[in-house]
């Protein structure tokens, strides 16, 4: 038996179940303007300020599927907190920037990121099933422009063949899966045919707000090209529906890895609880935790970011309280382009000699004698 709840239908409950499991009806049937989002939410006077005059540096867009995730009555339901704009997202600060892990600036061809030795990210489109508030690629996806093209695709893989350093490609957008199934598989094929490339990564949301997008052709697909791990991002438990958890399992007995990368966001995953809660739920999806990602310093994301010691707060919760397996990275990207460090809390409280004390989870010291 499932322990996960199913989607409700809200609003929709008139829609059939054919054309609520096909994500091209989903995708046709997005909430895209601030008339249409009144008819699914009760706005509030700040929701409904916000939601045409975010249109000018934003996109609106989200599933019925994840609509019909959040409360409508509610304000506060951290679902809608992902979904719905808020006035908080108009306000400049500073230190926000438009390109805050300087991707663009990391590009030898247009679309493709080399900023690490062997792994590169690839951006494939600007759709997604969700216009998450807290995108850090806004600047793209409000920019019909900076959508790749054919010949942006080979000049990425002319670089990729050139670049025998290369061995892990992320895919990465938007959203991939956005993608059909054939070019999809184009994409990947060419990938796997460069010798060098070893590693295919595909990030994607849609197992999380389109979960109807995980099909069987899909999954068959595939299987072809072993192996191809799939990062999702999940970030509240409540997401963890029985669509998404079916989504998942297709995914796993298709042979793809799965982890899952959250965004530590203000209002919605800052309790120890809700991300223990989140991360058992995955583990019973078979999707590992993987990443806590500090909300980056892009604009319109301030009144979602924590302090760090949050984050930190959230793990020493964990550690110890639940497995491993369920204690994902605390990372920050640093702005500027200076790459992807680990956050956490050094167990060691002293050196004495040639040995150390560190400190446990329940605050007790031990000493560790360390190699000669």
């Amino acid at each position: 038996m499932t322990p996960f709840p199913s989607a409700g239908r809200g609003v929709y409950g008139d829609v059939s179940a054919d054309d609520w499991a096909d994500w091209r009806w989903q995708l046709r049937h997005q909430i895209r303007t601030p008339e249409q989002l009144a008819r699914v939410v009760a706005l509030t006077d700040d929701e409904r300020e916000a939601a045409p005059a975010s249109l000018r540096s934003f996109r609106l867009g989200i599933t019925p599927y994840y609509a019909a995730l959040l409360d409508p009555n509610d304000p506060d339901c951290p679902i809608r907190a992902q979904a719905v704009p808020r006035t908080a997202e108009l306000r400049a600060w500073s230190h926000q920037l438009v390109d805050p892990l300087a991707e663009d600036r990391d590009m030898p061809v247009p679309g493709l990121t080399h900023r690490y030795p062997d792994r590169v990210l690839l951006y494939t489109n600007h759709a997604c099933a969700v216009y998450c508030r807290h995108c850090t690629r806004r600047r793209k996806v409000s920019d019909p422009s900076s959508s790749p093209d054919a010949e942006d695709f080979v000049q990425a893989l002319a670089y990729l063949r050139e670049h025998t350093e290369v061995r892990d490609v992320v895919l990465s957008g938007g959203d991939p899966l956005s993608l059909s199934d054939e070019r999809l598989e184009r994409l990947i094929r060419a990938l796997r045919d460069i010798p060098h490339i070893e590693i295919v990564r595909i990030g994607t949301r849609h197992p999380v707000t389109l979960p109807f997008r995980i099909t069987d052709a899909l999954c068959t697909m595939l299987r072809r090209y072993p192996p191809v791990y799939v990062h999702v991002h999940f970030n509240h438990p409540r997401e963890c529906t029985a669509e998404a958890a079916e989504a998942c399992a297709r995914l796993a007995d298709a042979g793809c890895v799965l982890g899952n990368q959250m965004v530590l966001l203000r209002g919605v995953n800052d309790r120890p609880e809700t991300v223990l809660a989140l991360n058992r739920a995955l583990l019973r999806m078979r999707v590992r935790p993987y990443y806590i990602y500090a909300c980056d310093l892009a604009e319109g994301v301030e009144h979602f970011r924590t302090p760090l010691a949050v984050g930190l707060d959230i793990l020493d919760a964990l550690r110890g309280f639940t497995s491993g397996m369920a204690v994902p990275h605390l990372v920050v990207d640093l702005p500027g382009g200076g790459g992807k460090v680990t956050v956490q809390r050094s167990p060691i409280v002293r050196r004495e000699g040639a040995s150390f004390v560190l400190e446990n989870r329940d605050g007790l010291e031990y000493g560790w004698v360390d190699a000669g």
